[in-house]
């Protein structure tokens, strides 16, 4: 059997008898330097490990998860102003688990529950409604005209008279659904959160905030005495729950620290596959250091450049650091078999460098292209994503294909480590050991595997292209699906949803017009039609609106004449309704009467859902608007979520577009045939495809959390194809058939691709079990495209290889071959 690196590389075993001055001017410089190289990157790892440990922080941000640019998101961010209520916010629901809510213990509880909240900091105090809130008002008409008040009665000292009188303006403010349960046993606190804290000016830390709702309400309420920590459920006398984005980001963030675990298990698990494949420690150990260096980099350049980590980012530093050990594990290979033939380490490690750093930079950049494509999806965190990790794949250039070949230079790898390896290698070529494995391999390479293995990957390819096509944009489930279904924060979901009428799924057009003119008598009918299209989706529970205001007060003015429940024409009236308005329920309108929202309370978030009530109010958004009165989608958390999908939407195929593209580019310039680039592509194709299918069976839709996978499974995964058939393609164009160029390349990089595949999966299967469920899916398909890569590249490669590469030009070698081949050796 003919090995790449005995055919090309001579075995130096003493440096006197190698020219120092060989290689190209990077290699001699980093090589004939080496003390200096060393301490410059020691220098470089405590600069950046100081600033990773100083100034890296996890900061969230609610306007860094939706799309800025796009249409509906401009619109809300414009009006944001006028739309108190409909941006970021907290719903908490106090629950007496042993009586009602007239009950004057329980009152005072929730009493406590609205001060402490009332005085945190972050929140929009004017427009925070509970039952202690003066805002929250009863209003009825009487013989003498309108009367109202605070639901909670003004000199409310806890007798049963106050509580009776309290009852009846429960009733008489219609709350009951909104801010009260319907069996009356919890009630609700609606608490707006500004974009910036008021003393600071900054935004608001959304740990900090999510922290100080379990200290102050669950641990001193619901745990109080119990025993129990936060978290855990409590069983107390009161119960607390809270749902809305702070508390959900809290919540990842939490789960993020536990997470952490994880990345020290994949640490753990790369040394114990790397050692079982060298059964040398200090390379071990090497691979895994240089790896971990890259991270520390990654980190500390982030922390520097002012970027922070968020519970989607945090994800990156796991996929360097698992790109960085399999690019180092091959540099350790290469020298491994050079040291175990006789060569000098120093030797081996110039011999290494050259054979596969330029093949290793193409690998890393097509890596490096699947994260940049994500700076196309038009959402901060994603675009952050993106330049963090790109970040990490320029780091793994220095430490993966510079520090890694130079520090093994010093250290080597230990003799029977070595032994070990030729061993190996003299068995596989007596058809012994891994042989029996490349001998089976070699089979893809005749016509009938060849044709069943194309045959089978085009069945597969079908049926999975059949099932992906129900892939959904958005969320498939209710609560947060980057939760999983049994977390608190879906359970406390559920438990509202189940006793509350509205759900905080809002979805709000908002109609603009001159000052005054949302009490134009066409613009107020208008928005009545729209509203009444809307209930007539099935996803819509309720709307609100001015509209609604204004019926109920005409009406009330009238004595409660139920022909007089509608829109007048009188322009005194509606301003008069207005008035009145304005006092109880100031929501609904701006200061100026120039902006009022149509609110539509949805059943879910789910992506049909969504799709429909877009498709219903963009439509009458185009038909109806006009210079006078503008309908502008969207705001509330389901229209910013609506948004969000839109773009996902657009984003999907174009980045799978641009992604493939750049790798079709990559490989044209390495194989420099485009067969070859046709025979390295298909399995990436169908790996994708199979994706996408099993995203369907597992119930996940393409959202922010998951856009980003196949991206990095198609530029991670193109690195076999790369590894393997630019060796395969160097034997063909010396004149070796494929049968014999394919074994010759299997059994050179077909240990390493496997390595390499199983490093990847093992670095990210462990978020499998993460708490955070996005996290959980992530790291199942990742693993997937790893392996299936992985086995697309050892079976798929040599079928099509079959049909498109059997008969290479023998001339091309020598404008293909690598300067490796230009060793110094002194004569």
């Amino acid at each position: 059997m003919g090995n790449i690196q005995q055919d090309t590389m001579p075995v130096i075993g003493d440096l006197r008898d190698f020219d120092h001055r060989s290689g190209n001017r990077l290699e001699r410089w980093v090589f004939n330097h080496r003390p200096l190289f060393m301490l410059l990157m020691a220098m470089i790892t405590l600069l950046l490990g100081y600033m990773m440990a100083t100034r890296l922080e996890l900061r969230p941000s609610f306007e860094k998860m939706i799309p800025q640019s796009q249409p509906y998101i401009k619109n809300f961010l414009e009006n944001r102003q006028s739309l108190r209520g409909l941006g970021s916010s907290v719903r908490v629901v106090v629950e007496n688990t042993q009586g009602d809510i007239f009950d004057p213990e329980y009152l005072n509880v929730l009493k406590q529950v609205n001060d402490e909240l009332f005085l945190a900091e972050g929140v929009d105090r004017a427009w925070m409604k509970s039952l202690w809130s003066p805002a929250v008002r009863w209003t009825e008409a009487t013989e003498e005209g309108f009367q109202g008040g605070p639901v909670m009665p003004d000199a409310y000292t806890g007798t049963p008279k106050d509580i009776e009188q309290l009852r009846q303006n429960i009733n008489r403010a219609g709350i009951v659904g909104s801010l009260v349960a319907s069996d009356f046993k919890s009630t609700m606190l609606i608490v707006p959160l500004l974009d910036k804290a008021s003393a600071t000016g900054h935004g608001i830390d959304y740990h900090t905030f999510s922290r100080m709702l379990e200290e102050r309400l669950r641990d001193k309420i619901e745990y109080a005495g119990s025993g129990h920590k936060a978290g855990e459920e409590g069983k107390g006398h009161y119960k607390v729950r809270v749902i809305g984005f702070a508390k959900l980001v809290g919540d990842l963030i939490d789960g993020l620290i536990q997470v952490m675990m994880f990345f020290g298990l994949a640490v753990i698990t790369s040394l114990v596959i790397i050692y079982l494949y060298t059964r040398c420690v200090r390379s071990t150990l090497l691979v895994v250091g240089c790896s971990l260096i890259a991270v520390v980099w990654q980190l500390g350049i982030v922390a520097w450049l002012g970027y922070a980590i968020d519970p989607y980012s945090v994800l990156v530093p796991f996929l360097i650091f698992a790109i960085g050990v399999s690019h180092a594990a091959q540099k350790m290979n290469g020298i491994m078999q050079d040291i175990a033939r006789g060569t000098h380490k120093l030797v081996a490690a110039r011999y290494t460098f050259r054979r596969l750093f330029i093949a290793g930079v193409t690998a890393l950049l097509a890596d490096a292209v699947g994260f940049a494509v994500l700076m196309l999806i038009d959402i901060p965190v994603i675009q952050d994503l993106a330049i963090t990790a790109s970040i990490g794949v320029a780091v793994l250039i220095f430490t993966s294909l510079l520090l890694m070949p130079v520090a093994l230079s010093y250290v080597g790898v230990g003799s029977k480590a070595a032994t070990r390896a030729l061993k190996i290698d003299t068995r596989a070529a007596e058809h012994r050991g891994f042989g029996k494995l490349w001998d089976m391999l070699d089979r893809f390479t005749t016509p009938k595997w060849a044709m069943g293995t194309v045959l089978a990957a085009l069945v597969l390819g079908i049926a999975g292209f059949m099932v992906s096509l129900n892939l959904q944009i958005g969320d498939l489930d209710s609560g947060a699906p980057e939760l999983r279904a049994d977390s608190r924060y879906n359970r406390d979901n559920a438990y509202i949803t189940s006793h509350y009428a509205l759900s905080s799924d809002l979805f709000a057009v908002m109609i603009k017009t001159a000052p005054e003119g949302c009490l134009n008598y066409q613009t107020l009918v208008q928005a009545d039609r729209l509203a009444w299209e809307l209930q007539q989706l099935p996803g819509v529970q309720a709307t609100s609106s001015l509209v609604n205001a204004v019926r109920q007060i005409t009406a009330g003015t009238f004595e409660g004449n139920p022909k007089l429940n509608s829109i007048q024409r009188n322009q005194n009236v509606l301003n008069y309704a207005a008035q009145q308005a304005s006092v109880n329920a100031p929501e609904l309108f701006n200061t100026d009467c120039s902006l009022m929202p149509v609110i539509a309370f949805l059943k879910d978030h789910k992506a049909q859902t969504l799709d429909a009530v877009v498709a219903v109010a963009d439509r009458f958004a185009k038909e109806n608007s006009s210079a006078d009165r503008q309908f502008l989608l969207a705001a509330g958390s389901a229209g910013i979520e609506a948004a969000t999908n839109i773009v996902v939407r657009e984003a999907n195929h174009t980045m799978l577009l641009y992604v493939y593209a750049a790798v079709t580019l990559f490989c044209l310039i390495t194989f420099r045939s485009w067969r070859a680039t046709v025979v390295a592509l298909l399995p990436l194709v169908l790996t994708s495809i199979l994706c996408e299918a099993l995203m369907v069976v597992m119930g996940i839709g393409v959202k922010v959390a998951t856009l980003p996978v196949i991206a990095l499974g198609v530029g991670i995964g193109v690195d076999y194809a790369l590894y393997l058939l630019s060796v395969q393609l160097q034997y063909q164009r010396q004149g070796m058939p494929l049968a014999q160029a394919y074994r010759n390349a299997v059994s050179f990089t077909g240990r390493v691709v496997g390595l390499v595949g199983i490093t990847l999966a093992a670095g990210v299967v462990c978020w499998a079990w993460s708490p955070i469920k996005f996290q959980a899916d992530m790291g199942i398909l990742l693993t997937f495209m790893f392996l299936w890569n992985m086995l697309g590249a050892l079976i798929l490669i040599p079928a099509l290889s079959f049909f498109l590469l059997r008969k290479v030009t023998p001339a091309a070698a020598k404008s293909t071959e690598p300067v490796v081949e230009r060793v110094g050796v002194h004569s």
